[in-house]
């Protein structure tokens, strides 16, 4: 899920992609990052496939040679970039749902705050989300290993375990008003911010994420009978 990124996203926002590079360094780090930048960008605007080593050595502006020292081929810079993306959604879980923790008690409303939170990231943009590395992987099937496909669904499912157990915790102070399936719900996060960036795009509005994140926090008001103010202020 992103948010300096699913967030991770160089501050476009989830996830931004945050770019560590320091120029200064010279243990071939800055090279490594520099190379995963461009790649990330390029993948996301135009697909794995589309996207030749030439491409990414022009844009990044290194060598062949400096290439294929930090990765064995296009594939290895494809593992790599997932892995980084991954651990980009691990960060922007452990920071947005403690953070939300630290802000209230009440399960139910660190759900809404987390939601609220995510409003926030994504009402920073002003163009919309270039999108999600784990959708990008999984739209081209060569990239979708057992390993990718086992590794983006527990991303997912970090998510929706969290929220999830949140839900079924609030439901001693919060009876819902009708049954609902907590996972579902849960997952309902993910599915938003994943349409969203399609949307987004077709729509060419930036903030249409933000709308549909607030349609899911009222819902989930809703559903569970209360009217909390779980605008993200902290």
């Amino acid at each position: 899920m992103w948010v300096s990124s699913r967030l991770g996203y160089r501050i476009r926002v989830i996830q931004p992609t945050v770019r560590y590079a320091n120029p200064m360094t010279r243990d071939g780090t800055a090279t490594r990052l520099r190379i995963l930048d461009v790649a990330h960008d390029l993948v996301l605007d135009q697909g794995f496939a589309a996207t030749s080593l030439d491409q990414i050595l022009a844009a990044s502006g290194v060598t062949k040679g400096a290439f294929f020292h930090h990765f064995a081929s296009k594939d290895d810079l494809a593992a790599a970039l997932f892995d980084r993306y991954l651990e980009g959604e691990r960060s922007t879980f452990e920071r947005t749902v403690r953070r939300a923790e630290r802000l209230t008690n009440d399960p139910l409303q660190q759900v809404l705050v987390t939601i609220g939170l995510f409003e926030e990231m994504f009402g920073q943009l002003h163009q919309p989300h270039p999108g999600c590395l784990i959708a990008a992987f999984a739209y081209q099937n060569e990239l979708m290993t057992p390993r990718a496909r086992d590794e983006g669904r527990d991303s997912f499912l970090m998510w929706r375990d969290a929220l999830s157990a949140k839900l079924k915790a609030a439901e001693a102070a919060h009876p819902p008003q009708v049954p609902i399936d907590h996972d579902a719900v849960a997952d309902m996060l993910n599915v938003i911010v994943e349409g969203g960036f399609i949307m987004a795009k077709v729509y060419g509005d930036a903030g249409i994420l933000v709308r549909y994140l607030r349609v899911l926090r009222t819902h989930i008001e809703l559903v569970f009978g209360v009217a909390v103010a779980s605008e993200a202020t902290a």
